[in-house]
């Protein structure tokens, strides 16, 4: 399956850093296409870029590494883009506070999951993924050992998820799926999977499935 990240902030450009390293080949975009293809020759062969476009037009799998707002006017720019795709959000949906902190954008019981998911053609498949830890985290806590740290995962679509679960593997993670999409919440920042949020650090899959009581539908080692 073709794998496309879309934005090369910190998230997706770390996400392509750790997929190319898994052996997975991506397709990486975003609006400034000389900052795509530079970052694709700094990742080598399995990368490449190409306009957002045609980014998401050839990939079977869409990786959305922009903020929670961009993702809303992306989507209802062009809804039928995503049509058939699977779409993997690691969005969170928060601000700069002024205080030199964060706050959330949308209600305290509303996830940035349950809001995309609500958005996005009806045959398209969301899987709310890697953004459960920070860039740093993603970065430096990948391979670890003796246990690797965890990257949990919501979804509706077993199918998806599997392949989502493959290519956090790839990128050096135990995936650990934590329910349908409505356990969005549970995963975005200040939920109590999150890095930051109660969870507070990075966990193994024996940890993570302790914290969880053993309420975990799948997990891929």
């Amino acid at each position: 399956m073709q794998t496309a990240i879309i934005g090369l902030g910190n998230i997706g450009a770390t996400v392509a850093a750790r997929l190319t390293a898994g052996n997975v080949d991506v397709i990486v975009s975003e609006r400034n296409l000389d900052k795509a293809q530079r970052l694709a020759s700094t990742l080598g062969p399995r990368a490449r870029a190409m306009p957002v476009g045609d980014a998401i037009k050839a990939a079977d799998i869409v990786v959305l590494a922009i903020w929670f707002d961009a993702i809303k006017e992306m989507v209802a720019a062009d809804r039928s883009a995503f049509s058939g795709k699977i779409v993997v959000d690691p969005s969170n949906p928060i601000a700069p506070d002024g205080k030199g902190g964060f706050r959330k954008t949308i209600g305290e019981d509303k996830s940035a999951g349950m809001i995309i998911a609500g958005l996005l053609p009806y045959d398209a498949k969301l899987v709310k993924a890697f953004g459960t830890l920070g860039a740093q985290s993603l970065a430096s806590g990948a391979d670890r050992s003796p246990e690797r740290a965890v990257l949990f995962y919501a979804t509706d679509h077993p199918e998806a998820g599997r392949a989502v679960a493959e290519l956090i593997a790839a990128a050096g993670f135990s995936p650990l799926d934590v329910g349908g999409i409505d356990q969005s919440i549970r995963i975005e920042v200040g939920g109590e999977l999150h890095e930051f949020g109660p969870l507070g650090k990075l966990v193994s899959a024996n940890e993570a499935k302790q914290l969880l009581g053993g309420q975990v539908r799948r997990d891929i080692s």
